[in-house]
């Protein structure tokens, strides 16, 4: 029997995976000093300000941390200006600070996990977080110059944070997140997204991976369809989030292992305070038999190992499970 490393391996690269890798499994996150500076320590029912001056709130039964970032909140209200208000929080702090984590990555077994670094809110989330919405959307027509000067500025401090993990601890997966759309289409065009994050994720991602990751896994729960081959183009071997909406059968046999699919289970319609395993089930079920066993882990889309509902995220790995012998008979 593979190792939980083995057979993510073996499944990512269309090799002899003896069964279905179970949702977040193959990842173990290392808690760096870096992500409280950041992003902050999210907690259901609670408020905070983050490193980059944004405020963030996570309120009781919804799925995560949303920012506030409207009115005198706003970060960033005039991003010709952008200079004057944005300011990168420090990220070298020094060994010290990293001994906890130190101590995680020496804990961790390397034989069945893969050590993985977490980085939540991408360039597109950063853009908003600090200047709402509707202001990026605007920008992006109506300040380009300014867009690239502040997403060239957020990309090189990303790299910092690669920095400052090889200095002190090796991860060998980079778990990050960047929301791209909503459900049923992208937030900005293809031709956009071109201009103004493909460069700066090529330089990201490709940073990380000069240090030593292994693998990229990039979590967008939503229709990101249309940017798979600038995913593949980034460096990303596993998009983690994708939604029913996809079409994810038509991605895995077009792009035939190029990028490997986790996701199938939407959260907005199966982490529900009514789930059963009979609708997990049959929603298991007909991902996989469209999709077929090659390229994908079935998953839920949350970007994490967790449910708002209690014991659904467990629940789903169990049943994953029976569908190990139909498809990996072998074993």
């Amino acid at each position: 029997m593979l190792t939980i490393k083995q057979n993510f391996i073996e499944t990512v690269k269309g090799g002899n995976p003896d069964r279905f890798v179970k949702q977040y499994e193959y990842q173990a996150w290392l808690d760096d000093p870096l992500f409280p500076i950041y992003f902050g320590i999210p907690t259901r029912g609670t408020e905070w300000t983050n490193g980059w001056g944004v405020k963030q709130k996570f309120p009781e039964g919804v799925p995560g941390a949303f920012p506030l970032c409207e009115g005198d909140d706003k970060v960033c209200p005039d991003v010709t200006n952008w200079r004057e208000t944005v300011h990168a929080p420090n990220m070298d702090l020094g060994p010290e600070a990293w001994a906890d984590c130190i101590k995680g990555f020496e804990a961790i077994d390397k034989n069945e996990y893969f050590p993985t670094a977490k980085v939540f809110c991408g360039m597109f989330e950063k853009c908003h977080y600090l200047m709402g919405m509707e202001d990026t959307m605007i920008n992006f027509y109506e300040e380009p110059e300014a867009m690239h000067e502040l997403i060239d500025y957020m990309a090189d401090w990303e790299c910092t944070i690669a920095d400052e993990h090889f200095k002190y601890v090796k991860p060998e997966i980079l778990f990050h997140h960047d929301d791209w759309g909503s459900q049923r289409s992208l937030f900005i065009s293809k031709e956009m997204f071109d201009e103004f994050f493909l460069p700066a994720y090529k330089k990201i991602y490709g940073h990380w991976k000069d240090l030593g990751i292994k693998y990229i896994v990039h979590h967008s729960d939503s229709y990101a369809a249309d940017l798979v081959p600038e995913m593949i183009e980034m460096g990303i071997d596993v998009w983690q989030g994708a939604v029913f909406e996809n079409n994810i059968p038509k991605l895995v046999a077009e792009y035939k292992g190029a990028i490997t699919i986790q996701g199938g289970l939407d959260n907005g319609k199966y982490d529900m305070p009514d789930w059963t395993d009979e609708k997990v089930r049959a929603g298991l079920k007909a991902h996989i038999e469209a999709c077929g066993p090659k390229f994908i882990i079935p998953a839920l889309t949350m970007g994490g190992p967790e449910t708002t509902y209690e014991g659904l995220y467990e629940r789903v790995s169990e049943i994953i499970a029976e569908f190990d012998p139909i498809y990996f008979p072998q074993n």
